[in-house]
């Protein structure tokens, strides 16, 4: 993954970005939010946390969850820094999924929503996951899903205009890259919304 150029692209969008995708961010997170279960204590980190998004649920459930960010893009950090700014159970770090800036075994839960496709080094991203990754914690990650037709044709277009993109899966595709790394698939499930969005999540162990 071309980082620099991931963190240009999004830094310019920072400003725009939620309202930009307003309709995919709010039906894929109450999908995430129905789907996730968490206790109060569960330590969370959020891999491509843009703006926050992520924890801006979790913490109206809970306002003493401790959720950790981590994004390439410093404008769009800022953005979410700014909503948690009377919250110390939650933070932001500026960091690459490849060489995630905390000890081993840190967290109960990993997330990582809409950013997959991003990820040119997915096995080192899963290594990285599963580094800071408790013993008996889960890893959970949303994503468009090639299966569907009009995901296959941006998956298609995106590799052709956009230098940052990488590519999506199809289910298959990605449940065999889980567990050719060790990843053991307890629950997963495809959905679509609108017209174009195809997804998948996926919670390995």
């Amino acid at each position: 993954m071309n980082e620099v150029k991931v963190s240009q692209q999004y830094d310019r969008l920072a400003a725009i970005y939620e309202q930009r995708w307003h309709f995919y961010l709010t039906r894929s997170l109450q999908f995430l939010q129905n789907w996730l279960e968490i206790s109060e204590t569960d330590k969370i980190l959020d891999v491509g946390c843009g703006t926050g998004l992520l924890a801006e649920v979790l913490a109206k459930k809970n306002a003493t969850q401790t959720v950790t960010g981590i994004d390439l893009s410093a404008n769009m950090l800022k953005v979410a820094q700014n909503k948690f700014l009377a919250y110390p159970n939650i933070n932001f770090h500026q960091a690459s999924v490849n060489h995630l800036p905390f000890s081993n075994q840190s967290f109960d839960i990993v997330v990582c929503v809409s950013t997959f496709h991003y990820f040119d080094e997915p096995k080192t991203a899963l290594l990285e996951m599963r580094r800071v990754l408790k013993p008996k914690g889960k890893i959970i990650i949303l994503d468009w899903c090639r299966d569907y037709f009009f995901c296959k044709l941006c998956d298609i277009f995106l590799k052709i205009i956009d230098p940052v993109y990488q590519q999506c899966y199809t289910q298959a595709e990605f449940h065999q890259l889980l567990t050719s790394n060790s990843l053991t698939i307890k629950r997963a499930e495809k959905f679509q919304f609108g017209l174009i969005w195809g997804m998948m999540i996926a919670e390995s162990l």
